[in-house]
């Protein structure tokens, strides 16, 4: 029998910085799930979609911006876990094999050229 997963809700801390923070979600293919790929400080939405673009979502068919203390997260790891280890898999452990499942850092199209338009 499985064991069900116990989450528990993550706290959100912005005390950090005074800029709003935005988490970005993107979607890399049409009718693809979407995946959060990161977060951005910016002081709206706009500037925010601007950013994210910029950093994450250049490639993507869909970008997503969402307030970050409106993100409700529940985990079964804490944030320190996480921090720990971030290449850590789900289950605590590392695997240095490449599934391809991460974003490639140079694309057929644009490998060679020195100036890409991201907007």
């Amino acid at each position: 029998m499985v064991e069900k997963a116990r989450r528990a809700k993550v706290e959100y801390d912005d005390s950090e910085s005074p800029i709003p923070q935005w988490e970005v979600f993107v979607r890399d293919e049409e009718g693809g799930p979407l995946r959060h790929v990161g977060s951005v400080a910016a002081e709206s939405a706009t500037d925010a979609h601007e950013q994210a673009s910029r950093l994450f979502g250049w490639y993507s068919v869909d970008l997503w911006v969402c307030p970050a203390d409106e993100v409700v997260r529940f985990s079964t790891r804490a944030v320190d876990d996480e921090a720990a280890d971030p290449d850590a898999d789900d289950d605590g452990t590392t695997d240095d094999t490449d599934d391809g499942s991460e974003e490639p850092r140079v694309y057929k199209e644009t490998a060679g050229v020195s100036d890409v338009n991201s907007l």
